[in-house]
């Protein structure tokens, strides 16, 4: 098969992984810089180019698009799924995750676990918005937010009232979150697979930090996670549309809450942690699964 990895950075780990991983395989694995690619989109025949040239042959993508970039990284997922090529995660189930807001109405919709979560718009509707998650502490996060980016712990209802007003002044979309202490600054991240968790790990924040992204100095262990957990992390995938998915738990007094689900999650943190070959097991679900126009949303939405 001709597997491309849509990445922006070959030398990424996770997409060095990757392709180690389907070559092993007797795959072709080429690379394709999303950003640099550019579309035909004519109904009599799509295409992608990059470099002068259309892009043909390919069986199957794995997208690994940077938060960054989603916009028009999906828009070129899309025109691959609209010529018929299998993307392990699709444009519209990248989309919903990559929206915090609308990840979390899907998920409370179907019943899962989460944290209090509030949102609003009205300056003036900032006590109340406090109130509904239980005041202080809270955790603010920007949507857009990634990698602990965006993500702010306000430890008074003062402090809250002030990051709130300053999200307000850049006119950035926020919600605020209650803050789980019994999780004690630490976070499982289950890696999902198909309908399995494949792999999971704790991520703990360093000393007198509330974030456990490894991009922040967090550190990473083998975790065995409860049916219960592992339930959770194959639903939430599936909510979102993911086949591929790291999802991120805490375990708060009331089970497993979710925190986000990853559309584009890391391998290197996973893999060290726990030995385990999860790029080869993503090419092992491609396998099973890629056949051509086999695309639910087909590039609509």
């Amino acid at each position: 098969m001709k597997i491309a990895v849509l990445s922006t950075n070959k030398n990424l780990y996770s997409t060095r992984r990757l392709v180690e991983a389907g070559l092993e395989r007797g795959h072709q694995m080429p690379v394709i810089n999303h950003k640099r690619c550019y579309m035909n989109i004519a109904s009599s025949k799509p295409e992608i180019h990059i470099d002068g040239k259309a892009i043909e042959g390919v069986d199957a993508i794995i997208p690994r698009i940077g938060a960054s970039v989603s916009f028009y990284g999906t828009a070129v997922v899309r025109q691959f799924e609209v010529m018929g090529v299998y993307s392990v995660n699709e444009s519209v189930a990248i989309t919903r995750s990559r929206d915090k807001l609308r990840a979390s109405q899907l998920l409370a919709r179907k019943g899962l676990g989460l944290p209090v979560t509030g949102f609003a718009n009205a300056p003036g509707d900032t006590d109340d918005l406090l109130k509904i998650v239980g005041g202080a502490p809270v955790v603010i996060k920007l949507l857009e937010g990634t990698q602990g980016v965006g993500v702010v712990l306000a430890e008074t209802d003062k402090a809250a009232e002030s990051v709130i007003e300053a999200f307000r002044g850049l006119k950035a979309n926020f919600m605020v979150q209650e803050f789980i202490k019994e999780a004690g600054g630490a976070d499982i991240r289950c890696f999902v697979v198909g309908d399995k968790v494949v792999a999971s790990m704790m991520r703990k924040g360093k000393e007198g930090e509330f974030r456990s992204n490894l991009h922040r100095g967090g550190s990473a262990k083998l975790v065995k996670i409860t049916p219960e957990e592992r339930k959770t992390a194959v639903r939430s995938a599936q909510v979102m549309g993911l086949n591929v998915a790291g999802v991120d738990l805490l375990r708060s007094a009331r089970g497993p809450v979710v925190m986000e689900v990853n559309s584009s999650p890391g391998l290197e943190g996973i893999e060290n942690a726990t030995q385990k070959d999860v790029a080869g097991m993503i090419i092992e679900f491609i396998e099973k699964n890629a056949r051509e126009g086999r695309t639910r949303t087909r590039g609509k939405g």
